[in-house]
C-alpha cells in the first residue's frame, strides 16, 4: 500500500507542478490585467499605407459580405488595398468579386493552407505599402479599425494583434466560445502588455511591417497554427507584439458541436507539434540570451487549454480527498483550483455575466470530455488542412 501512495504521490506530485504553476501564472496575469491599464499611443497625423489579405477558402457567400464590408472601412482610400485571396472560389463569385474595387487573386491548391495562400499573395502584392493586415473569411473590422492600427504604428511598434470580438452568440457553444476568445484577450494580450511581455498572436486582424511580414511569412510553411508560428519567430528575434484593444474585429464564433470539435482538433495538433519543434529551444533562449519573451511564448505552447484546467482542477481536487495520505494534501489542490477559477472570472467579461453565462457552464463538462478524447485523435491532423465551416447568417 505504501509504495502504490508513493507511486501516487509522484504522479499527483508532477501534475500539481504543471497544474499549480499555471494555476498561480493565470491569477498573477489575471489581477494584473484589471488593476494595470496599458497605455494606448497618441493619435497620429501621419498615415501608413495597407495592404489588407483577406484569406477565403471556399464558402463564396460570405466572402462577397466580408470583401463588401471592407471597402467601407473609415480611412483614405488611396491608402489602403484590399487583396482577396480566392481559394477554390465558384467563377460566378469571382466575376462579383472583381466588381470590387480589390484585388482577386485566384488560387488552387492541392493541400490548402492559410499560410501557402499568404505565400501567393505577397508574391502578387506591388511595393510600395508599410504595412499588412490579414482578415479570415468572415471578419468585419470596425470602421475605425486601420485608424486605431496606424496609432500604434506611428509610435513605434512593429506588430500589432488587434481585439478580435464576437460576430455572434446564437448557441451555448457560441457564447462560450466567445467567451473563450474574451478571456485569451484578457490574460494571453492585455495583461501580457502590463508586464511589456509580447501579446499572443491569432490568425486574424494582426498588423506587421510590410517588410517584416514578408520576412517572417517565407519562414513559415505551417499547416496549421501559422499565427502561434509566426508569434514564436517573432519573439525568437525579440519582436515584440503590441495589443491594441480599442481596435475591433468581429470574428463567427463556432455555433455547432461538430464543426467545434474539428476546430479544436486542428489546434491541438499544431499546438503540440510547435511545441516539439521549438520547445527544446525556451531554456537556451532564456539563459544564454535572457530573452523571456520567448521563454514565455514557448510556455503558452505547453500549457493545456483552459477546458482541461476547469476539469483536472477539480478532478484532482477529488483525488487528493479520496486518498488523503497522498501529497499534495487537498489543502494544495484547493487552493490552486480557486486560484484557476477565480482568475477565468476575473477575465470574463462583465457583459458575459448573464443567465446565457449560467446555460453555457451545463456543457463545459460535455466539452471536457470531448477535448480528453480529441486527444487520442490528432494523428494526422496536422499534415491536411482541416477546414471549419462558418455561418453566413451569424448575429
Amino acid at each position: 500500500m505504501e509504495v502504490i501512495e508513493f507511486i501516487v504521490s509522484i504522479i499527483t506530485g508532477l501534475m500539481f507542478i504543471y497544474l499549480g504553476v499555471y494555476s498561480l501564472y493565470l491569477f498573477v496575469f489575471s489581477v494584473a490585467g484589471k488593476l494595470v491599464s496599458v497605455k494606448t499611443p497618441p493619435q497620429s497625423a501621419v498615415l501608413a499605407k495597407f495592404v489588407i489579405y483577406i484569406c477565403s477558402y471556399k464558402e463564396d457567400e460570405i466572402i462577397l459580405n466580408s470583401a463588401a464590408a471592407a471597402v467601407t472601412l473609415d480611412y483614405p482610400k488611396e491608402l489602403f488595398h484590399i487583396c482577396v485571396i480566392a481559394d477554390s472560389m465558384k467563377p460566378e463569385t469571382i466575376e462579383k468579386l472583381k466588381q470590387l474595387p480589390i484585388q482577386v487573386l485566384e488560387v488552387v491548391f492541392e493541400n490548402s493552407t492559410k499560410s501557402k495562400a499568404l505565400h501567393k499573395a505577397i508574391e502578387n502584392t506591388a511595393d510600395g505599402f508599410d504595412a499588412a493586415v490579414v482578415f479570415d473569411i468572415d471578419n468585419i473590422a470596425a470602421p475605425d479599425f486601420l485608424y486605431k492600427l496606424n496609432d500604434y504604428l506611428q509610435a513605434g511598434d512593429r506588430v500589432i494583434q488587434g481585439h478580435r470580438v464576437a460576430k455572434n452568440t446564437n448557441t451555448s457553444i457560441a457564447v462560450l466560445d466567445a467567451i473563450s476568445e474574451e478571456v485569451n484577450n484578457h490574460l494571453f494580450r492585455k495583461s501580457q502588455r502590463v508586464f511589456n511581455l509580447s501579446a499572443a498572436i491569432i490568425g486574424s486582424g494582426m498588423v506587421l511591417e510590410y517588410q517584416l511580414f514578408k520576412e517572417v511569412m517565407l519562414q513559415i510553411d505551417a499547416v496549421g497554427g501559422f499565427d502561434k508560428e509566426m508569434g514564436l519567430i517573432l519573439t525568437r528575434n525579440k519582436i515584440s507584439v503590441a495589443y491594441a484593444e480599442n481596435a475591433l474585429i468581429y470574428d463567427e464564433k463556432v455555433s455547432n458541436p461538430e464543426i467545434f470539435k474539428k476546430q479544436r482538433r486542428r489546434w491541438l495538433a499544431a499546438q503540440f507539434n510547435l511545441l516539439r519543434v521549438y520547445g527544446g529551444t525556451g531554456f537556451t533562449a532564456l539563459f544564454k540570451e535572457g530573452n523571456f519573451d520567448y521563454f514565455n511564448e514557448i510556455y503558452h505552447t505547453a500549457i493545456l487549454p483552459r477546458i482541461f484546467m476547469l476539469g483536472l482542477m477539480p478532478l484532482m481536487l477529488l483525488i487528493a480527498l479520496v486518498i488523503p495520505g497522498v501529497w499534495p494534501g487537498w489543502q494544495l489542490w484547493l487552493t490552486a483550483t480557486i486560484l484557476c477559477y477565480t482568475s477565468i472570472l476575473i477575465a470574463i467579461p462583465a457583459s458575459f455575466l448573464n443567465r446565457r453565462l449560467f446555460g453555457a457552464m451545463l456543457r463545459i463538462p460535455r466539452i471536457f470530455f470531448t477535448m480528453v478524447l480529441l486527444l487520442f485523435k490528432l494523428k494526422g491532423a496536422n499534415k491536411k488542412f482541416i477546414h471549419t465551416p462558418h455561418i453566413h447568417n451569424a448575429e
